[in-house]
């Protein structure tokens, strides 16, 4: 959380300066790669952490009652929305 902070931060100061400063142009462009990664790589561990938990859950109530198939598939499918959303954040970065 605080990193994250620090890195919107960070990215605010960056875009706030003015396009006439030619030698902070690398910073700005190495400052948006660095948002993009890590929209995408933030999202990339929530799902990961939530899928295995998800999922652990799924393969229980399969094993419980096999008629829960596509229930089971639904709820694992569910976090790659989470990794959609980052991965669309990473192209408006």
């Amino acid at each position: 959380m605080l990193v994250s902070s620090v890195l919107f931060i960070a990215t605010g100061i960056v875009a706030a300066q003015t396009a006439d400063s030619a030698d902070n142009a690398s910073t700005e462009a190495a400052m948006k790669m660095i948002g993009a990664g890590l929209a995408l790589g933030l999202t990339g561990i929530g799902t990961g952490m939530s899928q295995g938990q998800i999922g652990a859950a799924a393969v229980g109530m399969l094993a419980e009652d096999k008629d829960r198939f596509t229930h089971a598939l639904i709820f694992t499918a569910l976090p790659e929305t989470i990794v959609l959303f980052g991965f669309l954040a990473m192209f408006l970065l």
